[in-house]
């Protein structure tokens, strides 16, 4: 009787381990995703940050293009919005997809602000302009890799909450999935062109 007590114990404590244990993996992964789209954070700050100056610059030569530069404006503020309403929670779905759309918004504006620069010989060949739109490409660029990156996280955590045993604890611990960072729309897999070499 008391052998069956003390293998009774020993699963229940087993059991327990285990549990313990798939909860901090859970929360280690969730964690590489914060950290993660943190990374994804701080470059889109730069790229939001220099995106009014390169207006600022493009202003005097496209007087006539005032739509244009105002479009690309609104979609850097709504970007801006989006972006700090996930760096709270990138676990959150709902966040994330008006990110993706805002950021999607946003790449289409650039996109048309830079085929109107190149019309323009005078502010293709602008000394800051060239400066601003070489930092662009290096944001971009940064962007692209802390977007793989994340992504990665992501699929790690993912499937780590969704596989046996983990999803029975994944559920009642509220793990709640993370979305990937996907391009959506077929236009925005065409990168703006920012280079005037």
């Amino acid at each position: 009787m008391t052998i069956a007590l003390l293998m009774i114990l020993g699963l229940i404590v087993f059991a327990a381990v285990i549990a313990v244990g798939i909860y901090n993996n859970l929360v280690a992964l969730r964690n590489r995703v914060k950290n993660a789209f943190a990374q994804i954070d701080v470059q889109l700050k730069r790229r939001y940050d220099l995106i009014p100056n390169l207006v600022e610059t493009a202003k005097g030569y496209l007087k006539h293009e005032k739509e244009t530069l105002e479009n690309v404006i609104k979609a850097r503020n709504q970007a801006v919005s989006a972006s700090s309403q996930v760096s709270g929670n990138p676990s959150n779905v709902g966040a994330m997809t008006s990110l993706l759309g805002a950021e999607g918004m946003l790449t289409q504006s650039l996109g048309k602000l830079f085929a109107l620069v190149e019309s323009y010989p005078d502010l293709k060949a602008n000394q800051n302009m060239m400066q601003l739109t070489e930092e662009l490409t290096s944001t971009e660029n940064k962007i692209s890799f802390a977007r793989q990156a994340y992504n990665d996280s992501v699929m790690s955590y993912n499937t780590s909450r969704e596989t046996f045993p983990n999803s029975l604890i994944a559920g009642p611990f509220q793990f709640q999935e993370s979305k990937l960072w996907e391009i959506e729309n077929s236009e925005e897999r065409i990168a703006p062109k920012v280079s005037f070499g």
